[in-house]
């Protein structure tokens, strides 16, 4: 199975169209991310006071938190039109300056995985965050020229789960940046009675709560979760989900109570009894459990980290003492 296909997996699946539905659309409607929304609402209030764009904004975090929500939030705050691309769409300057051209003042352009952006493409972003203007090489050889386009004032969303692999020039030229920071329980347990009440299921505070608990902290698991567990209901004819049934179907997916899946016990479990608790370098994690790298760095690790099971040292990967209690395997002595 691929780490990305997984039930838990913070990445969108194209299973969660559904999710669409339950998005909030204004601020006051959002919920979590305390401190961001309210930023953000002092933000846009002042940028609309001035009758002015909002200044680009940099919303990073693990995915499935809502940075794309949080985007469109922005724009309907504001009032203005959304454009929605991605960084690997973007393949040529062209793509970008078409884009752009075809803004209108105050508009927001919202760019998801940013930090996939070519390099030619972000160097001739730099000008159109500053100057809000593009310079642009028409031809080629002795004919080549330079021409400078003059775009509309717009805002610039762009959002990324890594932010260390955004490049400084373009980084340092957002003025807000928000980290978007793990769900707690009760939020998510709000969330998912809400999203039980669109889909038309009952569901006590019991049986949401087991859910919320196991949804690592992410919305888009919590509705995913909620779906799965709706289908257990169904089919053995239960008319509410109570934490017994949550617990049950729960634990035939093989989600534990932690909202850990058998991909971060496999990884945890080859840290720990293939490479005494480490420290081990990613590249042999990767190796050893026939994954990229990446995958692990982007999909397993943040959350193993958040509960307290796996440090990052500079000589690599080491396993806590959380972590041998949770794999229930006596923690050696120094």
């Amino acid at each position: 199975m691929e780490f990305d296909d997984r039930i838990i997996a913070g990445a969108e699946q194209e299973t969660d169209g559904w999710q669409y539905s339950l998005r909030p659309r204004l601020l006051n409607e959002y919920i979590g991310q305390s401190q961001v929304k309210d930023n953000l609402q002092v933000f846009i209030k002042a940028a609309a006071a001035r009758h002015e764009a909002l200044d680009h904004v940099l919303l990073f975090g693990p995915p499935g938190l809502g940075k794309t929500t949080l985007a469109n939030i922005i724009a309907n705050e504001l009032n203005v039109n959304i454009r929605v691309t991605s960084g690997p769409a973007i393949e040529r300057q062209g793509d970008l300056a078409a884009i752009l051209t075809n803004l209108g003042d105050n508009d927001v352009l919202f760019i998801d995985e940013i930090h996939r952006l070519s390099k030619t493409v972000e160097e001739i972003l730099y000008s159109a965050m500053e100057d809000f203007a593009l310079d642009i090489i028409i031809g080629k050889g002795p004919a080549a020229r330079s021409v400078r386009l003059d775009l509309p004032h717009f805002t610039l969303i762009g959002a990324t789960t890594r932010l260390g692999a955004i490049a400084a020039p373009l980084r340092d030229r957002f003025g807000v940046q928000c980290r978007l920071e793990f769900y707690k329980p009760e939020e998510l347990q709000f969330i998912i009675t809400r999203a039980a009440d669109i889909l038309g299921v009952k569901i006590d505070a019991e049986g949401a709560n087991e859910i919320a608990r196991r949804s690592r902290g992410t919305p888009r698991i919590a509705n995913r979760l909620l779906k799965r567990v709706r289908d257990f209901a169904q089919v053995l004819g239960v008319e509410t989900i109570t934490r017994q049934l949550s617990d049950e179907a729960l634990a035939k997916l093989e989600v534990d109570r932690y909202g850990l899946d058998r991909n971060d016990r496999r990884v945890l479990n080859t840290i720990v009894k293939t490479f005494g608790g480490g420290p081990v370098g990613i590249e042999t994690i990767a190796a050893a459990v026939s994954e990229e790298s990446g995958t692990i760095e982007d999909v397993i690790e943040p959350y193993l980290i958040q509960l307290g099971l796996l440090q990052r040292t500079p000589r690599g990967r080491r396993a806590t003492r959380e972590a041998y209690r949770y794999l229930g395997v006596p923690m050696p002595e120094k």
